[in-house]
């Protein structure tokens, strides 16, 4: 027998769902899923990030977000990067999937071209474009109705709904831009320029313009750079990052604190949680794990959201044409 809890929270879960997909009775719009540690999944943020660390990348996260709900939204990516001389660029390959209480799935293969371009001896910007397909599916037989639920005993009857709806599929297209030099950078990305459509079933639901905007420094507490000197390999990085799609907004602001092969940072993300996080980077290896302390009405009953990143960057050799990498956090 099902307890009160659970009826209520996979009642919500459905009629989320179905809010999703019942496109042809109200024009709804889709969001996209995002990553914490927006940094540790660089081509995922911002495509012109494709070919900074010139030697090749492998990077892989992996988000569990209100784990507290039994409707929880689990999403991973994997990419691959590097820089090609002969291409003055960089190439990046990016699988994505994210599952929405095991009931609406998205899958996205994205390749990414960046280019780099020097403007003077201390500032260099790069231009990427990115182009997705993608396909969205919906597991009908996993979905609930209210002809289902008996009030003493929950979901017990078999519904009247007619299944509908299956998969779509399509192109999807974005790009971006980072400018950069040794203690600062900034960066702008428009995803879904095209603004594909994701019905499932009749009507059309076009996935809004993503507008994303982010900005930091690096400030060295130690070495040359520093007017400190207190402790070997220490520096802070101050970050804001903005992001608008169609009427939702997103205001990131926080700080992290690198010393040696430790990382830690702090994050408000605006009305909605606190975040903490920690990672170790050492040689080509970084790995982070972070937790979004939910403070909205949903509260911390969710779950929050557990986090985690894995990044390496392969050895390779270095030709004497200089190369400039772009001086961001890690995570």
């Amino acid at each position: 027998m099902a307890s009160p809890v659970e009826i209520i929270t996979n009642k919500i879960v459905g009629l989320f769902l179905l809010s999703l997909v019942f496109a042809s009775y109200v024009k709804t719009y889709a969001q996209d899923a995002e990553f914490t540690q927006f940094y540790a999944n660089p081509l995922y943020l911002n495509p012109a990030f494709a070919g900074t660390n010139k030697c090749p990348r492998v990077s892989l996260n992996y988000r569990n977000q209100w784990p507290g709900l039994s409707g929880t939204f689990i999403t991973t990516s994997a990419s691959y990067d590097q820089y090609v001389s002969a291409m003055s660029g960089g190439l990046g390959l990016m699988v994505f999937t994210d599952k929405q209480a095991k009931t609406l799935s998205t899958t996205r293969i994205s390749g990414i071209y960046a280019y780099q371009m020097k403007l003077s001896r201390d500032f260099s910007v790069r231009f990427g474009a990115e182009a997705t397909f993608f396909q969205k599916s919906l597991d009908w037989s996993r979905l609930t109705f209210g002809d289902m639920i008996d009030t003493r005993r929950g979901f017990v009857y078999d519904s009247g709904d007619i299944p509908r709806g299956g998969s779509r599929s399509g192109m999807d297209f974005s790009a971006g831009a980072i400018g950069f030099s040794e203690k600062f950078f900034f960066g702008f990305a428009f995803h879904h320029i095209n603004q594909p459509d994701e019905s499932l079933i009749k009507g059309k639901s076009p996935l809004p313009l993503k507008i994303t905007g982010h900005a930091g420094a690096v400030i060295p507490l130690s070495g040359s750079g520093s007017k400190y000197n207190k402790d070997e390999g220490m520096s802070i990085s101050p970050n804001i990052l903005f992001r608008q799609q169609a009427k939702t907004s997103q205001m990131n602001i926080g700080m992290y604190v690198k010393k040696g092969p430790l990382v830690g940072g702090v994050w408000y993300r605006n009305a909605d949680a606190f975040i903490v996080l920690l990672g170790i980077h050492a040689g080509g290896v970084k790995v982070g794990y972070s937790y979004d302390a939910t403070i909205s009405k949903l509260s911390l009953a969710s779950g929050g959201a557990h986090e985690v990143s894995f990044n390496y960057v392969f050895k390779c050799r270095t030709k004497k044409k200089t190369f400039r990498s772009v001086t961001c956090p890690n995570f």
